[in-house]
């Protein structure tokens, strides 16, 4: 009896707000496609690692990371790009929050697979963030970035480091919100 009054009541909802529903399954998709952040660090050392599966293939995703003109637009956690994102390129780079300027080496490039950032000036102080692309079955693909500053200047800079957690969480679901809006255009 209770279910079919719970039935009987989400339906008279959708005739009243119609739309409003979430879709069948929609609750279970989000929970199965969370953004995973993990965090290790040691005295000489600090790594985050953001991973999430996004419904898009891994050529549309590239085409978001590698296009530095447009990459503000869709991602909250970056103000301004110069420079182009291709092998052996530096950028300029900057983020909310600061007047700094970032200025990476982009290496490594496996077209619609791997990229390397990397800046600072080891032994002092380095950092390395890696983006990696796995497709799954269904057509989807995993996203990882990965950072790892090290250095012995590190444990004098952990303290001006903002929270990484939400900020990489943010960069990932700004990602996959766009990758998945635009996938098949």
């Amino acid at each position: 009896m209770p279910d079919e009054k719970l039935t009987s009541f989400r339906v008279k909802l959708r005739r009243l707000w119609p739309g409003r529903q979430p879709h069948r399954g929609e609750e279970n998709r989000k929970k199965m496609d969370p953004v995973k952040f993990a965090r290790s660090q040691g005295v000489f050392f600090l790594e985050c690692r953001v991973t999430t599966n996004i419904r898009a293939n891994a050529k549309r995703i590239w085409s978001l990371l590698t296009d530095a003109k447009n990459f503000p637009r869709w991602n909250s956690t970056v103000v301004s790009i110069e420079g182009e994102i291709q092998e052996g390129a530096r950028l300029r780079l900057r983020v909310p929050g600061t007047a700094r300027t970032f200025s990476p080496n982009v290496s490594g490039i496996v077209p619609n697979q791997r990229m390397v950032w990397t800046g600072g000036f080891a032994p002092l102080f380095k950092g390395v963030r890696t983006f990696e692309l796995n497709p799954c079955d269904g057509g989807s693909t995993e996203f990882t970035m990965n950072e790892r500053f090290s250095g012995l200047m590190l444990p004098l800079v952990r303290g001006s480091f903002p929270d990484f957690g939400p900020v990489f969480t943010r960069y990932a679901n700004d990602l996959k919100n766009e990758a998945e809006r635009t996938e098949g255009r």
